[in-house]
């Protein structure tokens, strides 16, 4: 009885200070679905590793944890769009270099800034490009790709799907001295589905989307772009073993728009780098040519 009175009057308010400020208090979070928008499309190395994330989130959090692909011009619709979202906890990004760092040097009007609209929670991981060819090109190394290029100047063509699949083509061309034709694709699926059609020579490509075309048979791995052997590929070598001084290494990180309370930042970070750390994603992440890293806020804020 006295229970149920006590709920009755809390309820009625009572005109109590007590009762206003309970009434006033935010109601516990999550209560609802979490938005994980992916700037790139479906298959990607962003979206594969927001996929492997989101699972495990979500039965931490105990709602559901859905990616949302937001695909274009270069992943700034999705930046764009993560930037615009309420801060209210309920939407994450999947951020990358490409987004967070290349776009404001690459883009001449950008409707974000990767600084002021995010908030930072977590960094998730490192990846270098891969360097695929089509089956069928009579080219077995990187040092054959270059001699084939320059013999044929402006006959082979490389795909990209987005600026860190576009700059280490952009690169490999200037040290080499060789012309080779672009052709862009809205994804990286997209382009690397028409280097295992023949359809396009080459292309730099994710780790993750590209690993398991190269163990497949679907296409021809010839280098990395790190500085090291990639674990997932340990007979492919790095770029630089031809081109010295050759790296370029992107990488994939979490936000949140910014705004967003400390108390929903720190607890996401806090069951984020619980789940990065985990043997199962670790392992997962590596056997995707991934380095698995976390940080604190802090640390991905001045990274």
């Amino acid at each position: 009885m006295k229970r149920r009175t006590f709920v009755h009057l809390t309820g009625a308010a009572a005109a109590t200070p007590w009762a206003a400020q309970a009434d006033s208090q935010p109601p516990p979070w999550p209560t609802r679905i979490i938005r994980l928008i992916v700037p790139f499309g479906a298959g990607s190395g962003n979206d594969i590793v927001a996929t492997l994330i989101a699972e495990p989130l979500a039965r931490a959090l105990g709602r559901s944890v859905v990616v949302d692909n937001r695909v274009g011009a270069n992943g700034s619709i999705g930046a764009d769009a993560a930037a615009r979202a309420a801060p209210d906890g309920y939407t994450l990004f999947m951020g990358t270099n490409t987004t967070q760092a290349a776009n404001p040097a690459l883009m001449k009007k950008l409707n974000y800034d990767p600084i002021q609209n995010f908030a930072p929670i977590s960094r998730i991981a490192n990846t270098p490009a891969l360097l695929v060819v089509r089956p069928g090109l009579p080219a077995k190394t990187l040092t054959e790709l270059i001699a084939l290029a320059k013999a044929q100047p402006g006959r082979l063509t490389y795909a990209s799907g987005s600026a860190g699949t576009i700059v280490p083509a952009a690169m490999l061309t200037r040290q080499t001295g060789t012309f080779m034709l672009h052709i862009p694709y809205k994804t990286i699926p997209q382009g690397l589905n028409d280097v295992v059609a023949g359809q396009v020579d080459m292309m730099f490509t994710d780790m993750a989307t590209g690993i398991p075309q190269v163990k497949g048979g679907k296409v021809r791995a010839l280098a990395v772009s790190s500085l090291q052997p990639v674990a997932a590929l340990p007979s492919v070598p790095p770029m630089a073993t031809t081109l010295p001084g050759f790296e370029l290494v992107a990488w994939y990180a979490l936000y949140a728009p910014a705004g967003t309370p400390q108390a929903v930042i720190q607890r996401v970070h806090q069951e984020v780098v619980r789940i990065v750390d985990s043997p199962a994603i670790r392992n997962r992440l590596t056997h995707l040519g991934l380095q698995p890293v976390t940080s604190t806020p802090a640390e991905l804020e001045s990274f």
